[in-house]
């Protein structure tokens, strides 16, 4: 877990990446990735630019950013997450998770309301827009991942 001596609860262990849909996976990933600086950043571009047409990578990934942005500067207080390689799932990741999930569904009033768990609640509607068009993205970038032999085993996490 990337978190400073003492003890967080945003940063508490409340799943495991292998038992949500690999959108959200992925999701989480790109969350960790982007919170780790300049390179993750990239990574997550590049994730963004092989996996969407060039004519809407940038576009889509310029949105993920202003989504996390936005939580940044709005935050209650830090976003905590684990490290990249880590199978947990913290509780501030599953709160994001959620609430992209949820306003990817359609629920934007439910995911306004979850963007308060996170960010200040003058920010939680345009948040949750952001989340939504977040959402769908990921969603069809999982979509356009290649499709992995059924009888291979997923892929392995290191733990922390």
């Amino acid at each position: 877990m990337s978190m400073s001596g003492k003890h967080h609860r945003g940063g508490v262990s409340v799943g495991v990446l292998r038992n949500v849909d690999m959108w959200e996976a992925e999701l989480i990933i790109n969350l960790r990735l982007w919170c780790s600086g300049l390179s993750g950043r990239a990574q997550v571009y590049d994730a963004y630019s092989t996996r969407l047409a060039s004519s809407s990578a940038s576009q889509e990934f310029e949105i993920f950013e202003r989504l996390l942005n936005s939580i940044s500067t709005y935050a209650h207080r830090p976003l905590v997450h684990h490290d990249v390689e880590c199978s947990c799932i913290g509780a501030d990741e599953q709160i994001f998770a959620h609430l992209v999930a949820t306003a990817s569904s359609g629920y934007l009033r439910d995911a306004s309301l979850i963007a308060t768990l996170l960010a200040g609640a003058a920010q939680a509607e345009h948040i949750a827009l952001l989340a939504a068009q977040v959402g769908h993205t990921s969603k069809r970038m999982a979509l356009s991942r290649p499709q992995m032999n059924a009888s291979a085993p997923g892929p392995s996490y290191q733990l922390h």
